[in-house]
């Protein structure tokens, strides 16, 4: 299955609405073996914003798709100046209340495994084990051609030796780390090659139009029929790619919670959505259990 680079969805009249009565996740994850699907909507409170909650971007930018970066010098020259200016954003992230709800509902055993479409590692800095990363992660860069792994922070430290005093004012960021930024202030910015084979270097993510790895899809697969329940925390649903293991869920049974502001393409196979903040709704949640989130942990 692959992503889209625009899916402008809009909700049906006919959703069900929104709660604020968080009872039934508290049921949820009292009972145990719950699996959490979380989106982009968990990470705004580190200041990573959403495409399409509130003040989300999906309206003003067009997500770089692999097949332009892999066929344009000119493209990927374009997304490495915008993405190495939005890297500086996503380094300074840290997690929130949301993100150490979430681990700390693992370490009391409550969560049979996470399922993260986000590409910050934020989950795992707030202490949750074994998260599955859907889309991958902005930390690493591989090589398209040998397929050599190397840590963002070394590929930061190249480019900013190519590219003495480039510190242009973006527009905006987005959650792909994509900052927002002009043609001309793209300028002659300098792509630097791999260190091994000289080859092309791209983030180790999961562009739009490209597909996740089957291998990683089933192994997603696996853990919603193995749950007792799904959660989903902060993600519209609109791109396939998290709403297919939504889908599974309700045609097998599993009961299917959501917690996301806004109205989702997932809301018709929902038990409930939660209307609420996500920070807000998941700590009240713990206070409900009793779990005390790790505050040293989150920003």
């Amino acid at each position: 299955m692959r992503m889209r680079p625009t899916l402008n969805w809009t909700p049906p009249e006919d959703l069900p609405p929104g709660t604020t009565d968080l009872g039934s996740v508290v049921d949820a994850l009292s009972a145990g073996r719950v699996l959490v699907l979380s989106g982009a909507g968990i990470s705004t409170q580190s200041g990573i914003p959403d495409y399409r909650g509130e003040g989300g971007s999906l309206s003003r930018h067009t997500p770089m798709t692999y097949q332009d970066f892999t066929s344009s010098a000119q493209a990927r020259r374009r997304y490495w100046a915008r993405s190495h200016l939005g890297w500086r954003t996503f380094a300074r992230a840290r997690p929130n209340a949301g993100h150490g709800a979430v681990a700390a509902f693992g370490r009391h055993g409550l969560l049979s495994g996470v399922i993260t479409q986000n590409v910050d590692g934020l989950h795992q800095g707030a202490g949750s084990e074994g998260v599955v990363e859907l889309h991958r992660s902005l930390g690493r860069v591989v090589c398209l051609a040998c397929r050599a792994l190397s840590p963002r922070g070394e590929l930061a430290r190249r480019l900013e030796e190519a590219n003495p005093g480039f510190a242009p004012v973006a527009a905006g960021m987005n959650p792909d780390g994509d900052a927002d930024l002009t043609h001309d202030q793209v300028g002659d910015f300098r792509v630097v090659p791999c260190t091994i084979c000289g080859g092309v270097l791209k983030p180790d993510v999961v562009f739009f139009g490209e597909a996740v790895p089957p291998r990683r899809v089933e192994h997603c697969r696996g853990l919603v029929r193995a749950a007792a329940s799904l959660l989903v925390l902060g993600s519209s649903l609109t791109v396939m790619s998290g709403l297919r293991f939504v889908r599974q869920a309700a045609q097998a049974g599993i009961p299917v919670l959501i917690v996301n502001r806004d109205p989702t393409r997932g809301d018709i196979h929902a038990l409930t959505r939660i209307a609420l903040p996500l920070s807000t709704a998941l700590t009240a949640v713990a206070d409900c259990l009793g779990i005390a989130v790790d505050d040293e942990a989150v920003a």
